[in-house]
């Protein structure tokens, strides 16, 4: 397994974009930014151990479904689509795991 890097968690946390909403853990990702320096560590460890034990925080698996308008009668449940509001430090991990992934491909052609 790869090494979470402090470094790479860093620049995930210092490039989140703050004007998407925060999920069922109420983090919102201008706080994860403003604070990339002091949490990149702790974070990196956490990322760490759930990537060796194949364990994710129940927070990160819980997600806010809200409805959103689509078109037509808004009496019609059909003219809205959900959308699920993750956690940000879970959607940090997915990001870590995918690049992680991708080099594994590309460096062997495949998996």
């Amino acid at each position: 397994p790869p090494i979470i890097q402090e470094e790479a968690v860093n620049d995930l946390l210092r490039h989140r974009d703050t004007h998407k909403s925060m999920g069922p853990d109420g983090i919102h990702p201008r706080v994860l930014r403003e604070l990339a320096e002091e949490l990149a560590k702790s974070l990196s460890i956490i990322y760490q151990q759930s990537w060796l034990t194949g364990e994710v925080p129940d927070d990160w698996r819980l997600a806010n479904v809200t409805p959103i308008y689509k078109k037509g009668r808004k009496e019609d449940p059909g003219n809205y689509r959900p959308v699920s509001l993750t956690s940000v430090p879970g959607k940090i991990m997915e990001r870590i795991i995918l690049r992680a992934l991708t080099r594994q491909v590309r460096d062997n052609q495949g998996i």
